[in-house]
């Protein structure tokens, strides 16, 4: 499965499906990373969105919503600047916030995103880091299936 050049991916994870749509001005890591987030959580969070628009400031790459409305899962692909982990931070306490990063190590961003980290978030703040070779893990068929060590995952 050639991904680089197509723009339309359809992927399968934990018997789900999803359509991710790479847009010209987006990296082919950067739409992994968000496909990678969606396969290591929609079977956690069955009612997973890719780029859903929540009326926020900031759009989610993946978000998982309460009953509510208010976001119990909020995942970030690529670059994050720590206002914004600490505007997230402090408007969603109890809303478990991933950053997934690629192809880098994640000690150094720790630091830099705990200090940024509101001191009333209570959920987990997370970093993932998933290795150059993530599309590997895409099977011929679309299926998305990562190796339990395949993804550095950092709880703070």
């Amino acid at each position: 499965m050639e991904l680089a050049l197509r723009r339309k991916w359809t992927l399968k994870a934990h018997g789900r499906q999803q359509v991710f749509l790479k847009r010209a001005h987006e990296s082919t890591e950067h739409v992994l990373m968000k496909a990678g987030l969606w396969a290591l959580y929609v079977e956690d969070y069955p009612e997973l969105h890719v780029e859903l628009e929540i009326g926020d400031r900031y759009k989610p790459d993946v978000v998982a919503l309460g009953s509510d409305g208010v976001p119990t899962l909020w995942g970030e692909a690529g670059k994050v600047t720590p206002a914004k982990v600490a505007s997230l931070t402090r408007r969603y306490p109890n809303t478990k916030i991933v950053l997934a990063k690629w192809a880098m190590r994640l000690q150094p961003l720790a630091a830099v995103y705990q200090r940024a980290r509101d001191a009333r978030h209570t959920a987990p703040l997370c970093l993932l880091a998933f290795p150059r070779e993530t599309a590997s893990y895409i099977g011929p068929d679309g299926t998305f299936a990562f190796p339990q060590d395949a993804v550095e995952q950092w709880v703070l």
